[in-house]
């Protein structure tokens, strides 16, 4: 059976990002995915990941966003409390934005867009929680205002589901969620330490 993906009928370029020449844009790493109901699996992992990508995107001079989802008070994601705050491990440094969103695609509804076309460069990294949601809909909605997005699998993660009466693990969501974005939307690469 052929895997020619869409982005290859298209013609659209498969280069990974480089690190100093694009926008790394951190989504949802909140304290909500880290326990409690929402605790998705290898959350771990995939913090420790993007921990790492963090410190060499701002080694290299990158632009940085983080970008939470607001749920409103009392709900798992309540920025005003302690579970809805984005994750000390990957804590906004000074003068690095924070975009409150409210939808799955973090240039709905926000100033994303601004703070990515501010920093002139087209290309996009990201990552985040969960994979199957805000990271793939951030892709898509990159992707479709002619950014070119880079996924970073391994500093993703996602939770079990269910779906016309099958039950799907947490990594075939996952993966499943990065072959829809490289189907077309993006480039995905295994680690962030494949990124120059």
């Amino acid at each position: 059976m052929p895997t020619t993906t869409l982005r290859e009928l298209n013609g659209l370029d498969e280069t990974p990002a480089s690190l100093a020449e694009a926008t790394l844009i951190l989504i949802d790493y909140q304290n909500t995915y880290t326990r409690g109901v929402m605790e998705l699996a290898g959350w771990q992992a995939a913090l420790d990941s993007a921990a790492a990508l963090l410190a060499r995107a701002r080694a290299a001079g990158a632009k940085v966003v983080h970008v939470v989802n607001d749920g409103g008070e009392g709900t798992p994601y309540d920025i005003r409390a302690e579970i809805g705050r984005i994750h000390p491990s990957v804590a906004p440094a000074e003068g690095e934005p924070v975009v409150v969103k409210r939808t799955p695609d973090a240039f709905h509804g926000t100033d994303l867009d601004r703070h990515v076309d501010a920093a002139g460069h087209e290309d996009v990294i990201v990552a985040g929680f969960m994979t199957h949601m805000c990271v793939a809909f951030t892709a898509a909605g990159a992707f479709l205002r002619g950014n070119r997005p880079t996924v970073v699998a391994d500093a993703c993660a996602t939770r079990p589901l269910r779906a016309a009466g099958t039950e799907l693990s947490a990594e075939h969501v996952h993966h499943g969620a990065l072959a829809t974005i490289a189907d077309l939307y993006g480039v995905v690469v295994a680690t962030g330490e494949s990124l120059r």
